[in-house]
C-alpha cells in the first residue's frame, strides 16, 4: 500500500498515529508499573466500576457507527443524513463524558484520588486525556456537520475512530488486566 492510497490527508494520519503513540506510551508505563506491583494494581483496579466502563465502551463504539454512517451519507450527497448521523455520534460522545463524570464522582466519593496509588495516577491521567480527546472530537463532529462535505466528514470520522480506538486500547490496561 502506498501513502497515496490512504483515505484522507497525510497530515491527519500523522496526527492520528502520533496521538495513538502518546496514549500507548502511557499504557506502556502503566503496564510496566503494574508488573512491578501486580497485587497493588489488582487491588486498586478492583475499586473501579467495570460496569460503567462497559457501558461507556458500548456508547463510544456505537457513536463510531454513527460517524461511519455520516461518512457514507456525505459521500452519497445526503447532507441531512450526514448531519443527523454526526449529531448522534456527537451525542454519544457527550453521553460518554457524562458517564465518565459519574464514574469520577463515584471514585472521588470513595476516596480514590490521583495520588491514592500509582494505578490511580495512570487511571486519571489516561482517562482524562482521553476524555479531552472525546470533547475535542465532539467539537470536530459539530464543525464538519455545518457543511457536511465528504472530505470534512471523512476527516471528522477518522478523528472520531481514533478516539474509539484509543479507548479500546486503554480499556484492558485499566479495567481488565490486573
Amino acid at each position: 500500500m502506498r501513502l497515496d492510497d490512504l483515505p484522507g490527508e497525510l497530515i491527519l494520519w500523522i496526527l492520528i498515529v502520533s496521538e495513538i503513540m502518546v496514549f500507548m506510551a502511557g499504557v506502556s508505563a502503566l503496564v510496566i508499573n503494574g508488573v512491578m506491583d501486580p497485587h497493588g494494581f489488582a487491588a486498586a483496579q478492583a475499586r473501579l466500576n467495570g460496569w460503567l466502563a462497559a457501558l461507556n465502551t458500548v456508547v463510544l463504539v456505537t457513536s463510531g457507527l454513527f460517524a461511519a454512517r455520516a461518512e457514507r451519507h456525505a459521500k452519497a450527497g445526503n447532507v441531512r443524513g450526514a448531519r443527523v448521523a454526526l449529531a448522534f455520534a456527537a451525542l454519544g460522545g457527550l453521553a460518554f463524558l457524562g458517564i465518565k463524570a459519574l464514574e469520577y464522582a463515584h471514585d472521588m466519593g470513595a476516596g480514590i484520588g490521583i495520588e491514592s496509588h500509582p494505578f490511580f495516577t495512570f487511571y486519571y491521567l489516561l482517562t482524562a486525556f482521553h476524555a479531552a480527546h472525546v470533547l475535542a472530537g465532539v467539537g470536530v463532529l459539530g464543525l464538519v456537520a455545518v457543511r457536511a462535505r465528504p472530505e470534512g466528514v471523512q476527516a471528522g470520522a477518522m478523528f472520531w475512530h481514533m478516539v474509539d480506538l484509543v479507548w479500546v486500547l486503554i480499556l484492558p490496561a485499566i479495567y481488565l488486566m490486573w
